[in-house]
């Protein structure tokens, strides 16, 4: 089976690697174009287009897919099937058309909940216990298309959306090598989506991060597990946004006011929300490394009954 391959952060990568290490002949891996990332704002190749080089695959990084040159090489190379992970460009009907067996998107949720750009996010920051991998066959709306396979994992109260990232992305290399064999062998079912069942996933922004101390104690530590490694959910101390990387909830054991700094120890800093106690225990402070509070603590020095932002 000739597979082109689309697709362009790291969450990608375990996909083309699995389809390559299963001995699928991939003619082609589309991606985006470089770009300036980190601090130098050096241009770095994307995670998709190193591990491809590094397979020895011809790498293509078209200004659009959608484009009349990108079609006509698809064309030429004519794959029985494009497999599209995380890309970055909306595919138009000429592209998902073009393969005998279509566009198949494997997509970090258990749709139809969670269409989006964000699915990983949202699933935590709304305090779903499970996740999962769903591959569908692409078809013209926003992660609509009929659903091909699909498997679940449970959402541990230690993950982030970090662990779940790596989990989900190794799940869906294992997921879409099953999916094609099943293809082929003529083995799969086409599952519609329900839409009136969707929830939307929209692109997470910096704003969002902004910890609100009159939430109850699981939608703030959801917030801060959810946003993990970026953006961060952040407090604001003396002026300062203080990025919040590890917290935990426990029980009230003060009647001060929301927001307001109870307590601080090497164990963490004290924060009542509207229902328990959060226990901030890794933050970083503008321009500096994160650290636990009782590394900060070590060089620093952080008020009690000061009212957070």
């Amino acid at each position: 089976m000739r597979v082109v391959f689309m697709g362009t952060p790291e969450f990608a990568v375990p996909s083309l690697e699995a389809l390559n290490k299963n001995g699928y002949h991939i003619p082609l891996v589309i991606t985006q174009k470089d770009r300036p990332r980190g601090r130098g704002k050096k241009v770095h190749p994307t995670p998709v287009k190193a591990r491809a080089l590094g397979l020895g695959l011809e790498v293509y990084q078209p200004d659009s897919v959608n484009s009349t040159e990108s079609i006509n090489r698809l064309r030429e190379i004519s794959p029985d099937c494009i497999v599209v992970v995380a890309y970055g460009q909306i595919l138009k009907k000429d592209v998902f058309n073009l393969p005998q067996y279509g566009c198949l998107n494997i997509h970090a949720s258990l749709l139809p909940k969670y269409r989006g750009a964000a699915p990983i996010n949202w699933a935590i920051i709304n305090g779903e216990r499970e996740t999962g991998v769903t591959i569908i066959k692409m078809d013209e709306g926003l992660d609509t298309g009929d659903m091909l396979k699909y498997e679940s994992i449970p959402i541990a109260e230690e993950d982030d959306s970090e662990s779940i990232h790596d989990k989900l992305s190794q799940l869906g290399g294992s997921l879409i090598v099953e999916t094609l064999k099943d293809i082929k062998k003529g083995n799969i079912t086409s599952i519609p989506q329900s839409d009136e069942l969707s929830t939307y996933a929209p692109k997470i922004s910096k704003e969002i991060g902004k910890i609100d101390w009159n939430e109850n104690g699981d939608n703030i530590i959801n917030l801060v597990r959810g946003l993990k490694p970026w953006p961060s959910a952040y407090m604001v101390y003396k002026g300062k946004k203080v990025k919040i990387h590890k917290a935990k909830r426990i029980e009230k054991f003060s009647h001060q006011d929301n927001g307001v700094i109870i307590k601080v120890s090497d164990d963490g800093i004290y924060v009542n929300c509207s229902d328990s106690c959060i226990v901030i225990e890794e933050l970083q402070f503008p321009g500096k490394k994160k650290l636990n509070v009782s590394e900060y603590l070590r060089g620093n020095q952080l008020d009690s009954n000061i009212r957070l932002g």
